[in-house]
């Protein structure tokens, strides 16, 4: 831009230059002919000699105004280029950290220091954010416990009436579907908001054997399993990766349970995976594609087919959520010949690391 800039404004200098100072001869009075074409001539030669001289100039400036042009535009966008470089930086986990650019008063810092408010009013808010989370967990568990205290002793008593047995014995699986959304809430809660230790430190990330989450997912569902008639394949090692056990071991379990739950009776159920990457696929029905993009979401549901109606609807939005709050990703696709593909994909750790 700049040495187009240049070109033009010295193209026009040029031509008035041209205009205004071609050289002209004064002829002397009585000069003959012959003198008079000699004259034109020089003139002509002049002229030329000029214009020609301007060009090779005009050339030469515009390249000068190239390297000129670069340079400045560079060191103008310097700083520009270190705030993106240190906004790329900052995550959830450290927002506390500050662009700081020194300089003038200009534009640039203008933006850095509109960049650093908003960076502190998103510490605050994650902060306070971190903390419903850590205080939910206890203020809401405790009266479900309560009330479940209370039926059980209540429906222990001998004298207990019928009643009362049949009232206990209707409420404790709703209690239990409230405790298993409450759990699956601050699961999300904790994922979206980065904190990869359970405890809401990051200290507790380690190494995390996939194929050992798998394993025991697949046990622990193994009487579901059974009760379905699936049939399940394991090809393939999916490695290790490095993070929070309990948020991995979760995403895993997740990744199973909705596999076997949302499955028609005799079906099978197919896992796989390398380099931190984890399949699962499962047959059913032909599914909906655009349903199925939004599973990723909190409380969507195929709303139709197989398992359609069970679930608080949180399984795959908190696989979504571990898998970013661990660099990764879930990618759900439907099967041509019906059922779900879900495919998670981590950092790999190897003994030099972790690879991205």
């Amino acid at each position: 831009m700049y040495a187009a800039m240049f070109l033009v404004s010295g193209t026009v200098l040029l031509a008035l230059a041209n205009v205004l100072g071609t050289v002209r001869y004064t002829r002397p009075a009585g000069a003959g002919p012959d003198l008079r074409e000699q004259l034109a001539g020089a003139e002509a030669a002049q002229n030329r000699q000029l214009l020609a001289g301007s060009l090779i100039a005009l050339a030469v400036m515009a390249a000068v105004s190239v390297l000129l042009g670069w340079s400045a535009a560079r060191r103008v966008l310097r700083p520009l280029t270190m705030i993106t470089t240190a906004t790329r930086r900052i995550t959830a986990e450290n927002l506390h950290e500050r662009l700081a650019v020194p300089g003038p008063a200009d534009e640039v810092k203008d933006l850095a220091d509109t960049i650093d408010d908003l960076l502190e009013r998103l510490e605050v808010s994650f902060a306070a954010q971190r903390r419903f989370v850590a205080h939910a967990s206890h203020e809401l568990r405790t009266p479900l416990t309560t009330i479940r205290a209370t039926l059980d002793v209540a429906s222990a008593k001998p004298q207990a009436a019928a009643q009362t047995v049949a009232l206990a014995e209707r409420l404790r699986p709703e209690l239990d579907r409230i405790e298993t959304l409450l759990e699956g809430l601050l699961m999300l809660a904790r994922a979206q908001h980065g904190t990869l230790s359970a405890g809401g430190d990051p200290a507790g990330t380690a190494e995390v054997e996939l194929g050992a989450l798998i394993e025991r997912a697949v046990e622990a569902r193994g009487a579901d399993i059974a009760a379905k008639g699936l049939t399940v394949e394991r090809t393939g090692d999916p490695g290790r990766t490095w993070g929070n056990h309990a948020l991995l071991s979760r995403l895993v379990d997740n990744l199973i349970d909705n596999a076997v739950t949302h499955n028609v009776d005799g079906g099978w159920v197919r896992v796989s995976g390398d380099h931190a990457r984890i399949v699962v696929e499962s047959g059913g029905p032909v599914l909906d594609p655009a349903r199925v993009a939004r599973l990723g979401q909190p409380f969507q549901r195929l709303g139709e087919g197989i398992g359609a109606g069970s679930g608080s609807g949180l399984g795959l939005s908190i696989v979504a959520a571990v898998a970013g709050a661990h660099g990764g990703r879930l990618e759900l696709h439907t099967r041509a010949s019906g059922g779900l593909a879900a495919t998670v994909t981590l950092h790999e750790w190897t003994p030099g690391g972790v690879h991205r």
